[in-house]
Parts: C-alpha cells; structure tokens; sequence
C-alpha cells in the first residue's frame, strides 16, 4: 500500500502578513522543514501545492523530490489546493495524507505511524489528536478524498464518513502547533533554534 502525500503550501498567510510557508526555521524555510519531515517518514510521493503566486515557494522546494502543482484560484482554499493535488498523483497511490506547510514541527515518526495504521485499516480517515486536540497531517483513503469534488470542504467530507474516523492519540505536539500569527513563528524559532 502506498501512502502519497500532499503538502498544502498556497495558503494566503493574510493573518501572518508575510509568506509563512517561507520564514526561516533555523536554517530553511518552513515548507522544507515540512518536506524533510515526509521524505524521512518514506512518504515516496509527494506533492507541493502552491499559490498562483507561490513562485517563490516553488523555488524553495525545487531541490526536493517533490511534484509542484499550482492551484490558480484566487483565494487558495484549502479543498480547491486537495483538488489540485489529486490530479498530480500516481495511480498506485492507497491513501492519501494532506500535510499542511504550517505545521513544520510534525515528527517523521508520527507520520510513519499514520502511515502504519493505514496497512492495517486501510478504509479509516486517520487523524492524529494531542491533548484532546485534533491536528495534522489527517490520512484519508484514496477513495474517500476522490470524493472532495462533490464536497464544499474536508470537514464536510470527512462527516460524511465519520464512522471512518480513527482519532490517534500522539505525542507530537507539533500536529496542533501551526503558524497563523508571528507569535507562532516565534515559538517555532524558538524551537528549531533550541534543536527541538
């Protein structure tokens, strides 16, 4: 079973003001951080989803073994960028994990878990939950997330298949720890400065 992922990089950031998915973390970009993070869990495929504008962000990433694809919407939601994703994807690919590039403190062991638990249920929406709090990244069957084109959004595709949800205690704080104020930015340097 083949577990692909798409990394969601053409977020807007109007709460941030700058371009989060390019802030430094230590010595690279968040988006880097991200992909390092996936490539070391073995997620063999990935796909960066940029904004119409996210050139920058593309040439972040070109060094990496990644697919870039751009979604050209103007507001850059969330569901349009997963649309996006899908139609660069190989066909052998299972299941499906939509990471987010705000989430750079994600732990490749916790991805390689989500990625375990989907040999062994490979129907569930999994979704890792730290302290009672659902993050990120969620892993969704390939047939499941096929169907967000008939859906306005991923919550409302995933509460058409609630009984396929698997809520997975993890450790990793990092799954609830985004970047959408700069005080968030500044815990995570924080962090990445501290060698997390």
């Amino acid at each position: 079973m083949q577990v692909s992922a798409l990394l969601l990089a053409a977020g807007n950031s109007r709460r941030m003001g700058v371009c989060k998915q390019l802030l430094q973390l230590a010595d690279r970009p968040a988006v880097a951080h991200c992909i390092e993070t996936l490539v070391a869990a073995g997620i063999g495929e990935v796909v960066v989803v940029v904004g119409s504008r996210g050139d920058a962000v593309a040439a972040a990433v070109a060094g990496y073994p990644v697919t870039v694809a751009v979604n050209v919407g103007e507001e850059c939601e969330m569901a349009d960028s997963v649309r996006t994703g899908l139609a660069h994807l190989s066909g052998g690919t299972s299941a499906v994990l939509v990471a987010l590039a705000d989430h750079p403190l994600v732990r490749p062991d916790t991805v390689r878990s989500l990625a375990k638990l989907h040999r062994e249920e490979p129907d569930a929406i999994i979704i890792p939950v730290h302290d009672g709090a659902k993050g990120h990244p969620t892993l969704f069957p390939r047939a499941v997330i096929a169907e967000i084109g008939s859906h306005p959004n991923l919550r409302e595709l995933i509460a058409r298949h609630r009984e396929k949800v698997r809520l997975v205690p993890v450790a990793d704080e990092g799954v609830v720890m985004d970047m959408d104020v700069w005080d968030d930015y500044l815990v995570m340097a924080e962090r990445f400065g501290a060698g997390m």
